[in-house]
């Protein structure tokens, strides 16, 4: 049985937005737990189980007053997390994690307890698990978007693309500087033409974010979590699931051809337009490379994702 103690920040938590936000990210932590206490009390929940988290959220397993299993999840606000309970309110618990109560000036969620052990990486098969993962991406790319103002993919990809002159030269490989130029070259062609710009996306949809249901509930088999809420083309949303479970692919021993059938698949099932769906993909790369340059240390070798770099490859090798 267990046991309630106050709440603690693991380490690994605290680092990561020490490293990231610095002093705001060292006193965000600091305040987490008067801040899950306030909610506790606030919400009339009471601890059910130990602490988890992600890069950036801390999630308590609580139980509410009639003793309904949920989940409080504490996360600072910013431009990725503001939206995603407006996100979840309009999937209204149709193929993601429902929403359950949310507190606006801190960010602060409660959601439906999932079983956290058991996510699409506990799938064994590698197709069913994507095919899995691709009809749930294309059930919410159905819902419009909740309100008018959330950001855009153009706007992001704009942004992007004004960092690449200024990021390209920080990349040390020839070969390697070239393609993420291509990748830039890509997301120019898509980004100022028409298209289905205005889905709904859930931007980080892998198979990690993709988990089922406690046992016995009566929900569907599985169901989304942690969406990054932005409107765009849905192209965008294509790699996490493509790199993710990389293992698969090197099994295969043909590693173009594998991922070329996940692209295939995914296209397929969601209904994308492969041109378009490619060049988004490329965009992802594009903006991942990005984001490693920025992090990079100062006197630090930059090292990108070789695993997204080959991914990039074999799509501009296609010819898409």
């Amino acid at each position: 049985m267990y046991v309630p103690s106050r709440i603690t920040v693991p380490d690994e938590l605290a680092r990561f937005h020490a490293t990231y936000d610095g002093d705001v990210g060292r006193a965000w932590t600091a305040a987490l737990p008067s801040l899950g206490a306030e909610f506790l009390d606030r919400w009339g929940l009471r601890l059910d189980g130990p602490a988890s988290h992600g890069m950036v959220a801390l999630v308590l397993p609580v139980r509410r007053a009639d003793g309904t299993p949920a989940a409080l999840k504490l996360q600072p606000l910013t431009d990725e997390s503001v939206d995603e309970p407006a996100a979840l309110r309009a999937w209204n618990g149709d193929g993601a994690v429902a929403l359950l109560d949310h507190d606006a000036e801190t960010g602060t969620m409660l959601l439906e307890r999932l079983d956290a052990e058991r996510s699409l990486l506990c799938v064994p098969d590698a197709e069913e698990a994507l095919r899995t993962l691709s009809e749930l991406l294309a059930r919410l790319l159905k819902t419009p978007p909740p309100h008018d103002g959330m950001r855009t993919l153009r706007d992001i990809a704009s942004a992007m693309l004004a960092d690449v002159p200024e990021a390209l030269p920080a990349i040390p490989d020839a070969t390697e500087r070239a393609l993420v130029a291509d990748c830039a070259a890509a997301v120019r062609e898509v980004n100022d033409g028409p298209g289905p710009d205005g889905r709904l996306l859930h931007w980080d949809l892998h198979y990690a974010n993709v988990l089922a249901p406690l046992p016995g509930a009566d929900r569907e088999p599985w169901l989304a979590i942690d969406p990054k809420p932005l409107v765009g083309d849905p192209g965008f949303e294509l790699l996490p699931a493509m790199d993710d479970r990389w293992e698969d692919v090197t099994a295969t021993g043909d590693v173009r051809r594998a991922v070329l059938r996940r692209f295939d698949l995914m296209t397929d099932v969601v209904g994308l337009d492969r041109p378009r769906a490619a060049r988004w993909t490329l965009g992802r790369v594009l903006q991942n490379a990005l984001w490693d340059i920025e992090d990079t240390e100062e006197g630090e070798v930059v090292t990108l994702s070789s695993t997204q770099l080959e991914t990039a490859r074999i799509l501009l090798d296609a010819r898409m």
